[in-house]
């Protein structure tokens, strides 16, 4: 059965059952704590914890996963993948035990023709929590388990929590006999390589807190209902029902296996080694697509790097079995096959997947070149010196500075008969891991306590949002918030937080920053106002505003007027259309693979983040923001309706990598197909009614990645306005028309640069001419001419120049030349040595390591020429006298 097959049957099944089918949340998770979605129960997090109130009593999902942790042992057991895909079936309260028992039973006994699995009842096991006697006696009441294939476990197999206080509960998981070719009888407790575990019911049944452990926790009470939340791997499934032995080897990942052998020329199943890089590859490509499709981008921190490292691996994998030719572009086409069924959105997107690929290899390509040449070297060396290891701080600077992958320098080493200092190498990588955790953990946020707005949801309901239809409301004060506690009344002076029964103001989401303005009331108890400095929703369906209080006391019950600044609101409408627009440019222009991949907007301003690869030309940017000003002057209508998610994307609307989306979405469109977008801002009526757009910069943001920003409106003729200035200033200055202005400042910047060119040359040859002078002066040392020379002004060129110069002047007999010149206030030394002089055992690198301290640096180089460089100018003669005395 193919993997989408059991994926779709997974579906119906509940969805039959009643429930609703929730899409996958995206891989890039709206949680500070985590770089990817690890587990199918994640997107639904706020509902067990308390934070949101489920829209759904009963969901299904096939939630995309991505676990970083184990991808050194990807490869090397059956079970560890890096992109797998969790089936999940939850329940909020109706339905618990048994219901789930039920539901999970029929649908993996079930007959094939009536959408069921089809696993034969008699190889099931479960585990049970061993003091949930209830789990036991249900399994056999539902499914007829025999006592001897219901297993107890203890609190670290067979108890789930989120690792922080919260929700928890007994499981109960449920495994398969794969047969005695697979290991010894006796059940999971003796085996889980034979008893494969396919499915994990969660009782989530109580509160948690004082968590020390995965089984050291106080159970503070019963949750208010119980909820149910299970986990099914559909990767293990797959492999189960297509009677393979391993994830590798399924219909999803198995032909990028074969395309790399037909590749490679080596076969899969002959040689362990290369069945790990084999399904390395694989699994790699695989989880590259997925997080590619998801927005991901190759960069050197974060998820970026999670990124890079895979497709790294992958090609490095590739490699090692002998396949040095670009390899994404065979294999990534491969995975796209397989996984387009199930994820056809990456089959549409593949154009901009592929170019992120195909840059990353190529840079990659060039990184083995650059780490070769230095491997070369350090081989070389170690070699020279009569040494057969070469030591893990420099294995450790190719793989970490030059991202030169450790296989490759073992490998190579092996080549060159010499050994690897791993040791040496491991332990300073897991001094990086440890400051890289120590830095995650003190940038982590945890999960807010949002027990407060919780109650007010609960006390009021979600607040009757308004911002899309007026800029003003009659509200009344539901609750007050000082420091995360409800507090009767906020006076003069005071910031607070304020939550209304109906508000005119946008809370910031999407990108666009929250509107301001002021709430003003006037009762029999007197009059007041508050500035709104913040508005959010902690909490879906209920928005906050942050204020400060100007004049008076608010206190809850009051009614008020609430009033958004209607010069901000205007700017920005201006400035989250403008996004749209300039978006909709840049695709005109570059192509569609230039997708945003993040942005913000306030009044007057935006920046977009958006995929490509090099910087913008200048011709670029103008083509970029001419076609976004022509959107303007062409006076495109903007609107905005409400679908479905599926509608939408049928539609053509693009989404915001990293959004989650519900159910209903809103569409904005500007010039309809020009620009069709998710989105929950503000916009205007009109293109025009931006004003105009300015493209102001253009830079990196990480490998992959740009971010180019922009004003509209007054702000952007602000900006045009300080540049005519500019202009009429340097016109007045040249003498010259606004349209001869660049060739007039070329020109003298032409004959600028001639000068300081000529001046350089007289210099230099001021400096030269003194070198017979300089050489004549030399006094003997112990037979050698020795020169000191403290040559004012000179930089590195000039230095080494006249030294090369004076030791050229004293063939004669043995001499060591040692100058310093002090451009820019940092001394510079070059010793240099004749051969006379080196046949005496002199050497210039050892002189260089008398002067380099004086002068506060170090340097280094060969017996006959050394150089190094300092920052003490002050300590120039004491460091001749110093190497004199040395010699």
């Amino acid at each position: 059965m193919l993997t989408a097959e059991i994926r779709r049957r997974f579906l119906d099944h509940f969805a039959k059952a009643g429930h609703t089918v929730v899409p996958s949340a995206p891989l890039l998770f709206d949680d500070p704590n985590l770089l990817f979605v690890p587990a199918g129960m994640v997107p639904f997090k706020p509902y067990f914890l308390g934070q949101e109130t489920p829209p759904w009593p009963t969901a299904v999902s096939v939630q995309k996963c991505v676990r970083t942790l184990d991808i050194e042992e990807v490869g090397k057991t059956t079970r560890h993948g890096t992109f797998f895909q969790m089936n999940g079936n939850f329940s909020f309260g109706q339905y618990f035990k048994e219901g789930a028992m039920e539901l999970a039973w029929s649908l993996i006994t079930g007959d094939l023709d009536d959408g069921g699995l089809g696993i034969d009842p008699a190889t099931i096991w479960v585990t049970v929590l061993d003091s949930d006697q209830e789990s036991r006696a249900l399994w056999k009441k539902v499914a007829g388990l025999p006592d001897e294939r219901i297993q107890d476990r203890g609190l670290l197999d067979n108890y789930w929590h989120m690792g922080v206080a919260g929700p928890g509960g007994p499981c109960s998981e449920i495994y398969v006999d794969r047969g005695p070719e697979f290991g010894p009888d006796g059940g999971p407790v003796v085996d889980e390589d034979r008893f494969l575990e396919i499915w994990n019911l969660v009782f989530m049944a109580e509160e948690i807190a004082n968590v020390r452990g995965k089984d050291q926790f106080d159970v503070v009470q019963p949750l208010p209902q119980p909820n149910i939340d299970t986990g099914m791997g559909l990767e293990r499934v797959a492999y189960l029902l297509q009677g393979k032995a391993n994830l590798y080897e399924t219909d999803e990942v198995f032909p990028v296996v074969e395309k790399a052998a037909q590749l490679t020329g080596r076969t899969y199943g002959a040689d362990h080694d290369d069945d790990v890089r084999f399904r390395v590859v694989a699994d790699h490509v695989r989880s590259g697509l997925m997080l590619m499709g998801d927005g991901v981008t190759p960069g050197n921190e974060g998820r970026g790097y999670v990124l890079r490292r895979l497709l790294r691996r992958a090609v490095r994998s590739m490699r090692l079995l002998g396949y040095e030719d670009r390899a994404l572009p065979e294999l990534l086409p491969v995975s796209l096959e397989q996984m387009k069924t199930s994820y056809p959105e990456l089959e549409a997107d593949f154009a901009r997947i592929a170019k992120v690929a195909y840059a990353e290899e190529e840079a990659f390509r060039q990184t083995l070149g650059k780490g070769t040449q230095l491997f070369e070297t350090a081989a070389n060396r170690v070699k020279a010196a009569g040494g057969t290891s070469l030591a893990g701080d420099q294995a450790f600077a190719l793989h970490d500075t030059y991202g030169f992958p450790i296989d490759l320098t073992l490998e190579m080493a092996s080549e060159q008969g010499l050994t690897v200092d791993e040791e040496g190498f491991r332990s300073l990588m897991g001094e990086q891991r440890s400051r890289a955790k120590a830095d995650a953990k003190s940038k982590k946020g945890s999960h807010a306590d949002t027990t407060v707005y919780r109650g007010v949801l609960d006390a009021n309901g979600p607040t009757d949002w308004r911002a899309y239809t007026t800029l003003s409301t009659e509200s009344r004060a539901l609750a007050l918030i000082s420091d995360g506690q409800s507090v009767p009344a906020l006076s003069a002076g005071s910031i607070g937080e304020v939550v209304l029964d109906r508000t005119p103001f946008y809370a910031e989401s999407g990108g666009q920053h929250a509107d301001a303005g002021h709430l003003r009331w006037s009762t029999s108890s007197g009059e007041g106002s508050v500035e709104v400095l913040d508005v959010q929703r902690p909490v879906k369906g209920l928005v906050v505003h942050q204020v400060r209080v100007l004049d008076g006391e608010l206190t809850v019950d009051t009614a008020l007027e609430a009033q958004v600044d209607p010069d901000w609101r205007r700017g920005a409408r201006q400035a989250h259309s403008g996004t749209h627009v300039v978006h909709a440019a840049l695709r005109e222009v570059l192509g569609p693979t230039a997708l945003q991949a993040g942005s913000f907007n306030r009044p007057g301003y935006l920046r977009l983040d958006f995929g490509w690869n090099g910087a913008l030309s200048p011709d670029q940017m103008s083509s970029v923001e001419e076609a976004s000003n022509r959107a303007l002057r062409e006076d495109l209508e903007v609107t905005a309706q409400t679908m479905s998610l599926p509608e939408a994307r049928e539609w053509g609307a693009l989404a915001l990598f990293g959004e989650t989306y519900g159910e209903d979405v809103r569409v904005v469109q500007i010039g309809g197909p020009w620009s069709r977008e998710l989105c929950g801002g503000t916009h205007v009526e009109r293109s025009s009614q931006i004003g105009t757009v300015v493209l102001t910069s253009d830079g990196s943001v990480g490998a992959g990645n740009r971010r180019i920003e922009a004003l509209v409106g007054l702000e952007g003729f602000a900006y045009l306005a300080r540049e005519r200035d500019v202009v009429r200033q340097l016109t007045d200055i040249l003498k010259t028309q606004p349209g001869d202005v660049t060739a007039r400042v070329q020109d003298l910047v032409d004959r600028l640069k001639a000068v300081e060119k000529e001046s350089e040359k007289l210099r230099a040859a001021q400096l030269m001419g003194a070198a017979a002078d300089i050489a004549a002066a030399a006094r003997d040392i112990n037979g050698v001419a020795f020169v000191g020379h403290h040559a004012a002004g000179a930089g590195g060129g000039d230095v080494r120049s006249l030294a090369l110069d004076i030791r050229g002047r004293l063939q004669d007999r043995p001499a060591v030349v040692a100058v310093i010149g002090d451009a820019g206030d940092k001394p510079m030394a070059v010793v240099a040595l004749n051969a006379a002089a080196q046949d005496r055992g002199l050497s210039a690198n050892d002189l260089i390591d008398v002067i380099g301290p004086v002068i506060g640096g170090r340097g280094g180089g060969k017996a006959d020429v050394a150089q190094g460089g300092g920052t003490d100018v002050s300590a120039i003669s004491a460091a001749l006298d110093a190497a004199a005395a040395a010699l």
